[in-house]
């Protein structure tokens, strides 16, 4: 079912993602415990009630294929110490969290919610504290755990045993980090995102749905799940008249049209446009023309093809900056599917007719879904409709993810519902196949306004990253490069820079777009991430070791508190990827990364000498295998590493 896999963690912001641990001999007042507990409780409630049989032996994932995800191992513990207490409660699943406290590196939280269903049935139990005891007692003996202790009413603090950290970072060293990958209860997935349309320029508001949804196929990619991406350009519908109409007075024969001779295909949309507004007669030859093209004639498809054709080029382009792949699947591909799809609807008697037009009503909507206009027209309804139509049953997905601005989540909602009352998804949101809007903010400039030019027009993309670029080479002038050097240095920082800049927020909030900001080399930033890559590489280039000898011969070892610390983090990498693909939130991507690159600095570097330590290969081995971690967060973010600064 896909609800297994899905709301495997509960979509909650980062921040509430690590809880505090509780000293087992917390002197806190009562009443404030509580008070800790119920908000915990809270949490434990939305996870549990969202993760009903994700951890269960039945249906969980080998122990081969969870050896990346602590917290689904010591689910699984926790599992077996439940199913022993409380054999009559089997719906009952552990919710384990990792918390941010010196008394645990991971919290089982069932003690409450389980008091509160098995009190009153004659239990033994006298409260959630003696539910934590028994819970903790009823562990079987695991080398991943060092200790547990029991605090407050219930939580269970488990403490990893640093050897079993030191092996399991070891076997990835050896085995790859695909190891770690995530195992998601899901086979194909197809993620819809970018979408311009044709015959317009790709702009700053297409790079939000460009680079999330990028993400978002990379992670899902990475947990084994085949995924589509779907391009679903705007390459059909009534503007195409106008362009057809115009291309023919500017080229009367459209053969020798090239993408030089139309020159800049923005403005010669707007002048199309233009003429489309003033004057009366071209109007009408522009109506008749989408007929026409319609209608399948040669000469009107064959204008059509050329200025598609033209537009891909041009998107081409950015999207190879971008290091962004996708199969197009245009409006114009589900066109000839429309009719069938809607008599299909229409049988099923949801499609009724209102003042001239067919729509569908939907309860909890004060207007229907329009899906066949009043003039006769399709419009983004039956076009949307159908290619869900499509990927369910040609492409068989088991989720679809479509990647646009929050201002179209009415219209998503309104489809999705539609498709529930025609039986192409379940009522049921937890099962499959399921359907997902993933909505974002805006992109805002400096006075808080949509990030345009001085001018008010919209800012180009290509423009932006050229911008980025030689920002960006500016800054790297200063140090000793070959010039191909430094062209590919900057293409990679600048562009990371636009990209992570983006990506490190909440995709449903607003951003403000800053150049300085975001090329910045402090604070939380691409710039940052990546020279904190590039010195870890430099660590491991000085110290003249043979880095894949080592992984082979030699073992790591924790005994200083940074060094546990940082492999803690290390081994935090899956279960963050699989929260960033259950929740769809790349922002939680991003700020592991940057915490791993803080405890790597802070915590770890600035405490541990690597080279002509003692401790240097065990320490080298640490260095490298965080830059392979780093590596793997770049490549799911889109974002080329840099090697040398």
């Amino acid at each position: 079912m896909l609800g297994s896999h899905l709301n495997l963690i509960a979509p909650i912001s980062p921040s509430l993602s690590r809880l505090s641990c509780l000293h087992p001999s917390s002197s806190v007042p009562a009443a404030d415990l509580l008070k800790a507990a119920s908000r915990k409780l809270i949490f434990a409630t939305k996870t549990h009630s969202v993760s009903t049989k994700t951890h269960s032996v039945s249906t969980m994932a080998t122990e081969e294929e969870n050896v990346g995800n602590v917290k689904r191992q010591l689910a699984k513990l926790f599992e077996v110490s439940l199913r022993t207490i409380v054999p009559d409660e089997p719906e009952v699943e552990p919710v384990v969290v990792a918390c941010a406290g010196k008394f645990g590196d991971y919290q089982c939280n069932n003690a409450m919610g389980l008091w509160s269903k098995i009190k009153g049935k004659g239990t033994d139990f006298k409260g959630p504290p003696s539910v934590g005891q028994a819970i903790m007692k009823n562990l079987p003996k695991s080398e991943i755990i060092e200790s547990c202790s029991v605090a407050g009413p219930g939580f269970v603090n488990v403490v990893l045993s640093k050897k079993w950290i030191a092996k399991s970072i070891q076997k990835m060293l050896i085995d790859g980090i695909e190891k770690w990958a995530p195992q998601l209860q899901i086979k194909r997935a197809v993620v819809d995102f970018s979408s311009p349309n044709i015959a317009k320029e790709m702009h700053v508001g297409h790079l939000r749905s460009t680079i999330i949804g990028d993400t978002l196929a990379r992670t899902l990619e990475f947990s084994n799940v085949e995924v589509l991406r779907r391009n679903h350009v705007g390459d059909w519908g009534t503007q195409f008249g106008m362009l057809i109409e115009f291309l023919f007075e500017k080229f009367p024969n459209v053969e020798e049209v090239s993408e030089t001779a139309i020159g800049d295909l923005q403005a010669f949309y707007k002048a199309s446009k233009q003429r489309f507004d003033d004057d009366p007669a071209f109007k009408e030859r522009a109506q008749q023309a989408v007929v026409r093209l319609q209608g399948g004639e040669p000469k009107y498809r064959n204008a059509w093809l050329k200025i598609c054709e033209i537009s891909r080029k041009e998107f081409h382009r950015v999207y190879e900056r971008l290091g962004v792949h996708l199969e197009e699947k245009g409006e114009s591909f589900y066109n000839p599917y429309i009719p069938g799809v809607l008599k299909e609807l229409s049988d099923l008697g949801l499609i009724e007719e209102s003042q001239g037009a067919r729509v569908i009503f939907l309860e909890g909507f004060n207007i229907p879904l329009i899906v066949v206009k009043s003039d006769g027209g399709y419009n983004y309804a039956s076009t949307d409709l159908t290619a869900l139509w499509y990927r369910l049953n040609e492409e068989k997905a088991d989720w679809i993810i479509y990647v646009t601005d929050v201002g179209q989540q009415q219209h998503f909602d309104m489809f999705f519902k539609a498709a529930k009352r025609a039986g192409w998804l379940p009522t049921d949101d937890t099962l499959k196949p399921k359907v997902t809007h993933v909505g974002f903010g805006l992109v805002l400039g400096e006075d808080g306004k949509r990030f345009r030019t001085r001018s008010s027009e919209v800012v180009r993309l290509v423009d932006l990253l050229d911008e980025a670029k030689d920002r960006s080479k500016t800054a790297l002038l200063e140090r000793e490069w070959t010039e191909k050097e430094l062209d590919q240095t900057a293409e990679a920082v600048g562009y990371s820079a636009v990209k992570y800049a983006d990506l490190k927020n909440n995709r449903l909030t607003n951003y403000t777009f800053d150049f300085d900001q975001m090329l910045n080399d402090k604070g939380n930033t691409a710039v940052y991430l990546l020279y904190a890559h590039a010195r870890i590489c430099s660590i491991i280039r000085k110290s003249g070791r043979n880095i894949e000898e080592l992984k082979k011969v030699r073992e790591i070892v924790l005994d200083h508190m940074g060094e546990r610390e940082l492999g803690l983090h290390l081994l935090q990498f899956s279960e963050n990827v699989e929260e960033t693909c259950t929740n769809l939130l790349p922002n939680v991507l991003c700020e592991y990364l940057y915490n791993l690159s803080e405890v790597f600095t802070k915590k770890f570097y600035s405490n541990c000498q690597v080279v002509g330590s003692p401790e240097e290969t065990s320490r080298l081995l640490l260095c490298e295998a965080t830059a392979i971690v780093m590596r793997k967060c770049f490549n799911l973010l889109g974002i080329e590493p840099v090697y040398k600064i």
